[in-house]
Parts: C-alpha cells; sequence; structure tokens
C-alpha cells in the first residue's frame, strides 16, 4: 500500500533479461539497509519487488503481464523512474490510498503553463474514463493527484512546481505514456453496482 507521494527519483542503471520477463536495476538515494529484501517498491506507480539490492540500487523483476499493462517495458538506462516506499501503519496520508496495481497507460494530450504550474490534459483508455471524477483522485506514474477538470474523453490535472523539479513531470511532453491507477474507491464502488449475470 502506498500513498502517492514520491520520496526518490531514481535512475534506471540497466535493463536485462531476469528470471521474469525484464530485470531493472535502479539507482537510488534510499538507505538500502533498511530496505529487506522482498520488500516492495513503487517504481512509477508499479508495485515492484526487491529481488537485489546494492549500496544506492536495488533490482526488480517484471513479468509479461505487468510490461503489457504498464510502461516498464519502454524504460532503459539513464530514464528517471518515480519511487516509493510502502506505507507504514502510523505514517502520515498525505496523497490517497495507492496500491500499486496499474490499470492501464494513459497519454499526455496537452500541456500548457499556468500561473507557475503546469496543466496537463490526460487521455486515459476509454474503458478507464469512467472511473475518474472531478475533485477525486488519480495516480499517474506514482504521483497522487487531484483531478481538476473531466470531458467525454480526457481529463485534466496540474503539477506544481515543486512536483515537476522531484518527480518525473518535470520531463514530460505531449505524447508521453503514464501508468494510471484509478482510485480504489471508484473500482470497488463500479464492481458493486455491476449487474450480476
Amino acid at each position: 500500500m502506498f500513498t502517492g507521494i514520491i520520496t526518490d527519483l531514481g535512475t534506471m542503471a540497466e535493463v536485462t533479461q531476469g528470471e521474469a520477463a525484464k530485470r531493472f536495476r535502479i539507482t537510488t538515494a534510499y538507505d538500502l539497509g533498511t530496505v529487506a529484501m522482498g520488500a516492495s517498491i513503487a517504481c512509477n506507480g508499479c508495485c515492484l519487488t526487491v529481488v537485489e539490492k546494492g549500496r544506492d540500487w536495488f533490482s526488480a523483476d517484471a513479468s509479461v503481464e505487468t510490461l503489457a499493462k504498464t510502461t516498464l517495458g519502454n524504460w532503459a538506462a539513464g530514464d528517471r523512474v518515480n519511487l516509493e516506499r510502502p506505507l507504514k501503519i502510523g505514517d502520515e496520508l498525505g496523497g490517497h490510498m495507492v496500491l500499486g496495481h496499474v490499470d492501464a497507460v494513459a497519454v499526455v494530450k496537452a500541456i500548457r503553463d499556468e500561473a507557475g504550474s503546469k496543466r496537463y490534459t490526460i487521455t486515459p483508455p476509454a474503458d478507464l474514463a469512467k472511473f475518474v471524477a472531478a475533485k477525486g483522485s488519480v495516480c499517474l506514474d506514482g504521483v497522487s493527484l487531484t483531478v481538476n477538470e473531466v470531458d467525454a474523453a480526457t481529463f485534466g490535472v496540474n503539477i506544481i512546481p515543486h512536483t515537476q523539479k522531484v518527480t518525473t513531470f518535470g520531463g514530460l511532453s505531449v505524447g508521453s505514456m503514464l501508468n494510471m491507477e484509478i482510485d480504489s474507491l471508484a473500482r470497488y464502488v463500479a464492481r458493486l453496482i455491476q449487474p450480476t449475470s
């Protein structure tokens, strides 16, 4: 369980074939002495398991399913990665409840300056659009964001200068792809009201 508050901006050091489909080695400022083997770390919103670690790096494997549902299959050495360690009981919940289970990939349709911040227009997959609500929450590349507005095919989020600086949002452009996790409350409400056969 995560909160969508990024605590480190790591760097992809190496992508190789692992026991699963791909293995990623990511450098980080985290104290890896406090990270257990088998621990979870959200990487651009995708919950991955630490399978190796060194003084300033850890490795994680991604399965074929993960590569198909996320942007991880496009990762290359040098890419920046939003990192978050899991929530502990008693920690401050600064964002919203994030599972680290990416639903699909969304696309940046437009970016415009807005009084020092940047307004991003995001195109989600059509089947996920119904789960996005104005003033609700969405997780994009691991970042918990408030939805500003919604229309039939897109939604908007505002990225303040601090978030641009400490996450990968500062390097995004039109056409960039983002890992999207819908709000888990929306997911369960939709399941409850779905007709049963």
